[in-house]
């Protein structure tokens, strides 16, 4: 048991009980209250911003790409994090794919890497993290999108190419990069959790699930699902609602594979408290109908941004000139307040949050200060 579960269990052996309304059962008031896991993010970004580092269409693989170029500045980027301490570190796996490894040129691989080299990589790129995180912490391997692998990317679009543009198109792909992580050493004591991130549409919600049923080696690690919910709309990139998201997720006639979690990442902290409440309430339905018999974990890692926008010309992070889109409050101050009424509400079993694009160690650090003080 890490530090976080042991901080849970005190704060819930030193709940009141409570009288349950017409009888005389007594109810612990910390059976609603949430664990909460404090996760890493923005690594993309905060090798850019703090070290200085490129990504460009040469480095394919993104922050991958490190361990073949500058496998010290990753393990001291992934190490700021690790050192908080969070409880769970994401992988820079996010963008490996077949097709990257193929476009990758180095030294060694004018031509493209091929995969009789691609499980080295893989582990290393896992072994980086491993030597990042404190030993209780837990690892969990970052899966993007197919839209992370376009070029232009397209997670914040969902709009795929004609030949990746069905859910059974999709779930080829999927499998075929899955069978990529198959090749990690001791993989199931290694990793905690598989993240399925920054999913832009239902159809590849669903596909994500169908190639872990046809992935036996990836069989029974806990995996979580969270969608981008890009700009100012409440919907999915593709137009589709909260509620066909989480159907999409949970639904058990979709596929076998049902995810530990399920939430959202790399979106405005700003929509959260609505997004969050029609996730509920899509959820509180399904079991209802009995389509769902328990509550998931909520995972939850916003943008870090102050007002920025991605800016698909330039590639950049900009803040627009007009001045009401910069935010006053602290980002760690949003994040906080949004999780403390998520868990009033009493919902989610448990909690794992921390940041996404522009998220820093600095910041989730003050993160989790505000949420799991010492």
């Amino acid at each position: 048991m890490g530090p976080a579960q042991n901080t849970w269990l005190l704060k819930v052996l030193k709940q009141p009980f409570l009288l349950c309304g017409n009888c005389s059962q007594l109810k612990s008031a910390a059976v609603m209250t949430p664990e909460i896991l404090i996760l890493d993010g923005g690594l993309g970004t905060s090798l850019i911003r703090k070290y200085n580092v490129k990504f460009n269409n040469d480095t394919p693989l993104w922050t991958s790409h490190l361990v073949l170029s500058d496998r010290e500045t990753l393990l001291r980027c992934q190490r700021d994090f690790g050192n908080l301490p969070v409880d769970i570190m994401l992988t820079a796996t996010y963008q490996i794919s077949t097709e990257a490894f193929a476009k990758t040129r180095t030294k060694e691989f004018p031509s493209g890497i091929p995969s009789t080299h691609t499980p080295h990589i893989i582990n290393d790129v896992v072994r980086v993290a491993e030597e990042a995180k404190q030993n209780t912490a837990k690892l969990a391997l970052s899966v993007g999108p197919y839209g992370a692998i376009m070029n232009p990317s397209q997670e914040y679009s969902g709009e795929y190419d004609q030949t990746h543009s069905s859910m059974e198109s999709l779930h080829a792909w999927h499998a075929e990069r899955l069978k990529l992580f198959t090749g990690i050493t001791d993989i199931r004591s290694r990793l905690g959790y598989i993240s399925f991130e920054t999913l832009p549409r239902s159809d590849e919600i669903k596909a994500t699930r169908k190639a872990l049923d046809d992935t036996v080696e990836l069989a029974g690690i806990p995996f979580w699902t969270t969608c981008v919910y890009p700009d100012d709309k409440m919907t999915l990139p593709s137009g589709e609602s909260v509620r066909e998201a989480v159907d999409a997720m949970l639904n058990p006639k979709f596929a076998k594979a049902t995810p530990w979690g399920v939430g959202i990442n790399c979106t405005n902290v700003w929509k959260l408290d609505k997004l969050l409440r029609e996730y509920e309430n899509a959820i509180s339905d399904m079991i209802r109908e009995g389509r769902v018999q328990q509550w998931p974990a909520l995972v939850l890692y916003p943008d870090g941004v102050n007002g920025e926008k991605f800016n698909y010309d330039t590639m950049r992070w900009e803040l627009p000139e007009d001045e009401r889109y910069t935010i006053k409050t602290p980002w760690e101050e949003q994040v906080a307040q949004v999780v403390r009424a998520t868990q009033d509400r009493g919902n989610w079993p448990q909690i794992v949050v921390g940041g996404c694009c522009l998220s820093t160690s600095d910041t989730i650090g003050r993160l989790r200060s505000l949420l799991i003080p010492e």
